[in-house]
C-alpha cells in the first residue's frame, strides 16, 4: 500500500476550496488527490498527471467518484502541466502538488529495475515508453561519465572506483540486471556492516535520476511556477533528497526577491516523529509551499 507523506500538511498548505482548480503533478498511488477531491465541489477542477502509465491506470480505477468535480486524469511529465493545462482550456491553478518520491509499486516490482533489494531487470525508467533503460546507460557510457553522474546525482564519494569497476566487468559480460550491479557496488565498498543506508543506495539513486531526467524536469518545472498560478494560488513541493531541495528552495527564494511569491514554509515542513516511524520511506522528505501574490 502506497502512504501519502505529509498528508495532513499537504491539505493545510493548499488550502483548497470547491471551485479551486487543482493540478496534481505526480499522482502516484493518488493518496493526497483523494484526500484533495474530497474538498472540491461541482465547480470544482482536478488535473492529475503521471508519467508511469501502469500507475496512472491502476490508480484511476482505485480513486473514488469525486463530487462532481470535473476530473482529468493524464499520462504526461508535470514538466509539461502548461501545455496539459492549455490543453484542457484550463488558464491558471489554484492550488499545484507534487511529490517527488517514487511510488512504492516501482520499488517493490523487480520488473521495474528501481531497487537493489530484488533481482531484475535494470531498467528505472517511470515511463518505459521513452527513453533508455538504466543498462544502456551502464553498459554505453564512459568511465568518466559514470563516475561523474554519481557523483553529481548519488553524492557517491567512491563514485571513481564504482565506475571503474562497472567498466571492468562490463568487458566480461554486459551489467542488465539489478543484481549485477549490486554485486559491483559490494565489492567496491565492501560488504561490513554500514549505517543508516545500504552501499548500493546512491549509485542507484543517481542512476535513477540520470535515467528520468529528474532534476531537469524540476528545473524546467519550477521556472513555469509564476505562470501556472492564479493570483493568490498555492504550490507545495515535496522533496525527497538535499539536490531537489536544494533547487525548489532557491527558485522559491528568487521568486520571493522578485516579489511575485510569498514564502509559505520559511523553513521546510518534515514528517514527526510518529510519521516517520509508521512510514520509514517520509524521514527524508521536506515540504516547501509558496502562495502567489495578488498583483501579479
Amino acid at each position: 500500500m502506497h502512504q501519502p507523506v505529509l498528508l495532513h500538511e499537504i491539505i493545510q498548505l493548499l488550502d483548497v476550496q470547491k471551485e479551486d482548480t487543482v493540478v496534481d503533478g505526480t499522482l502516484n498511488g493518488g493518496g493526497h488527490a483523494k484526500e484533495i477531491l474530497q474538498g472540491l465541489g461541482p465547480g470544482g477542477t482536478f488535473i492529475g498527471i503521471e508519467t508511469d502509465k501502469r500507475i496512472l491506470e491502476t490508480t484511476k480505477k482505485e480513486m473514488p467518484n469525486p463530487s462532481d468535480a470535473r476530473t482529468h486524469f493524464v499520462h504526461a511529465n508535470y514538466r509539461d502541466a502548461r501545455a496539459i493545462m492549455h490543453k484542457l482550456g484550463v488558464t491558471y491553478a489554484d492550488a499545484i502538488l507534487l511529490d517527488l518520491g517514487f511510488s512504492s509499486h516501482q520499488i517493490q516490482d523487480p520488473s521495474r529495475g528501481f531497487s537493489f533489494q530484488h533481482d531484475g531487470p535494470l531498467d528505472m525508467r517511470y515511463n518505459q515508453s521513452q527513453g533508455d533503460p538504466a543498462y544502456v546507460t551502464i553498459n554505453e557510457l564512459s568511465e568518466k561519465e559514470l563516475a561523474d553522474i554519481m557523483f553529481a546525482y548519488g553524492e557517491e564519494r567512491q563514485s571513481r572506483k564504482i565506475a571503474k569497476a562497472i567498466v571492468e566487468h562490463r568487458k566480461k559480460e554486459r551489467i542488465i540486471r539489478t543484481g549485477q550491479l549490486k554485486k559491483i557496488i559490494g565489492d567496491v565498498l565492501g560488504t561490513k556492516p554500514w549505517g543508516k543506508i545500504h552501499p548500493a543506495t546512491r549509485a542507484f539513486q543517481a542512476l535513477r535520476i540520470y535515467v528520468n531526467d529528474e532534476l531537469g524536469n524540476l528545473a524546467h518545472f519550477l521556472e513555469t511556477v509564476p505562470s501556472l498560478l492564479a493570483p493568490g494560488g498555492r504550490c507545495a513541493i515535496i522533496s525527497f533528497h538535499s539536490l531537489e531541495d536544494r533547487m525548489v528552495k532557491q527558485s522559491f527564494r528568487n521568486f520571493k526577491k522578485e516579489g511575485v511569491i510569498e514564502l509559505l514554509t520559511k523553513k521546510p515542513i518534515t514528517p514527526t516523529v510518529e510519521e516517520s516511524t509508521a512510514n520509514p520511506r517520509s524521514r527524508s522528505a521536506k515540504l516547501r509551499g509558496v502562495k502567489k501574490n495578488d498583483s501579479h
